[in-house]
């Protein structure tokens, strides 16, 4: 298994951001990790290690620029698949008080094994995204919802701003197509209680752009949303 790390430690440099060591041990054993167990599973497409120190823990890492994430925020990764962004951002901020939330069990139990080896603490739920915003212990709960390669964001949006906590945030982690996306979801961010969301843009050492879609909770969810899981994907707000 090729060695990432002096890679890693370089590459977040350019970006302004300090990998320790101890930091970038985790990673190589994270990547390790995704790649033997992605042999039996299906977690990710990429598998060249210099691609994965790009598109999962550098893009990943995207969610620091935002700069605002308080001290022992209780963040939830929703839809969290292999564990990208969520685990990349508690190995960079072990403060944290991280949830991955997947529908999946095979895929929470890589997780698990993850937080393991990397000595990192993560309450792992398995629900479907929309179950977690019915959900009284969940709902309205969290500092900071992210999620990655989930959905268009007005379906993304009724999955996240539910358990999210009034004055919390939702980050949607999105490519080249934000506006585009942003200007479907007004309607959806408008009823789920969203104020004036904002773009945060950056460019990957690679040259791919990233863009962060912030969405600050200003007004409680009504009752009745999140809807059901197939009535959000067939007819978003």
């Amino acid at each position: 298994m090729k060695d990432i790390r002096e890679l890693l430690i370089q590459q977040a440099q350019t970006l302004g951001w300090k990998v320790t060591p101890r930091q970038a041990d985790q990673f190589q054993l994270y990547i390790e990790l995704l790649l033997e167990w992605n042999e039996k599973m299906n977690l990710t497409s990429i598998t060249e290690p210099e691609q994965v120190v790009e598109k999962h823990f550098l893009d990943s890492m995207t969610l620091l620029a935002w700069g605002k994430l308080k001290e022992k925020a209780r963040v939830i990764d929703v839809g969290s698949g292999a564990g990208f962004p969520g685990i990349p951002l508690k190995i960079m901020r072990p403060d944290i008080d991280l949830t991955l939330l997947d529908g999946t069990q095979k895929r929470l139990n890589f997780l698990g094994e993850v937080c393991k080896a990397l000595h990192i603490s993560a309450t792992r739920v398995h629900k479907r995204a929309e179950e977690a915003g019915l959900d009284k212990t969940m709902r309205e709960r969290f500092d900071l919802a992210t999620a990655r390669a989930v959905a268009g964001l007005p379906v993304l949006a009724e999955y996240c701003l539910p358990v999210v906590k009034m004055k919390g945030m939702v980050l949607a982690m999105k490519g080249p197509g934000a506006q585009e996306e942003l200007a479907e979801a007004q309607n959806a961010l408008e009823i789920l209680g969203s104020g004036e969301p904002q773009v945060l843009s950056l460019t990957l050492p690679g040259g791919e752009e990233r863009n962060l879609i912030l969405c600050q909770k200003l007004r409680f969810t009504p009752k009745g949303y999140p809807r059901h899981g197939g009535t959000i994907a067939k007819h978003p707000l």
